[in-house]
């Protein structure tokens, strides 16, 4: 096996995004590997999900460029970016309450598909079989014809993956996925993001709860005040001194510790 570092499906060169006279984002700059899962943290307001919008087409740069598989995107439509294979979920739980749980997958499945729109008013058997297969992979595919609404968070939040995966996506960007979850469900969605990762999907995800984001991110960028603070292995990222006064305080130590023996498991594996 050689030493060569895996190549970047998405490269990101001096991204900003100024409203007025508030720069939200303020010229960053960061690669994401084919094949990697790579975490984004900061203290509130550092720009994390601003970053997300301008990437996923949800807002348009400033300045800057993206790249995405080597062409840039900064300019697509959202339309245009899912079907180049980017699809990403929010921070608060977001589906359609009154539809079903395999109606919700089966918008994700048309989006994704680059089909016209009424193709839609009719049962397509392929976006059905993608919807169906991506709520298998979930977990919620004997609860697919439950109404959504009454859902509970964690359930919601394993919907917007499951309609995030029918659009047959190659890079995931989850936005504080573990946000309001308990303990145990924590340790059941870091398995099933370990899953969709193993499946050949690089993931990109912004997250508050620390163990969850040390325990799966190959590399992190620590964000403040719009700005690129510190960025690399976790290890290395969480005994910056600056990144502890800024942003992980008392967590540090608890942080450190997930990810040096994450590293090591990887090693022995």
């Amino acid at each position: 096996m050689s030493g060569t570092a895996p190549e970047a499906q998405l490269e990101v060169r001096g991204a900003t995004k100024r409203y007025g006279g508030l720069t939200a984002v303020d010229s960053v700059s960061f690669d994401v590997r084919r094949g990697e899962i790579f975490g984004i943290a900061g203290p509130n307001g550092a720009g994390k999900t601003t970053l997300f919008d301008l990437i996923t087409g949800m807002v348009r740069a400033t300045s800057g460029e993206v790249l995405f598989e080597g062409s840039p995107i900064q300019r697509s439509s959202i339309h245009e970016i899912c079907h180049l294979g980017i699809t990403r979920t929010f921070q608060k739980p977001s589906v359609f309450d009154s539809e079903t749980v395999m109606g919700n997958a089966v918008v994700g499945a048309h989006f994704g598909s680059g089909k016209p729109w009424w193709r839609s008013l009719t049962r397509d058997p392929e976006v059905w079989d993608r919807a169906g297969a991506a709520l298998e992979f979930v977990g919620l595919g004997d609860r697919a014809a439950e109404v959504s609404g009454p859902l509970p968070v964690y359930d919601k939040k394993r919907l917007m993956i499951a309609s995030a995966l029918a659009s047959s996506p190659s890079m995931l960007f989850l936005d504080e996925p573990f946000g309001g979850l308990t303990d145990d469900e924590i340790d059941a969605l870091l398995q099933l993001l370990e899953r969709i990762n193993d499946a050949g999907i690089t993931i990109v995800l912004i997250e508050h709860v620390m163990r969850a984001l040390m325990a799966l991110a190959d590399r992190v960028l620590i964000m403040d005040q719009g700005r690129t603070l510190r960025q690399g292995e976790p290890r290395e990222v969480m005994s910056d001194p600056e990144v502890v006064r800024v942003y992980l305080g008392s967590s540090a130590e608890e942080a450190t510790t997930t990810a040096a023996n994450r590293i090591a498991r990887k090693g022995d594996a």
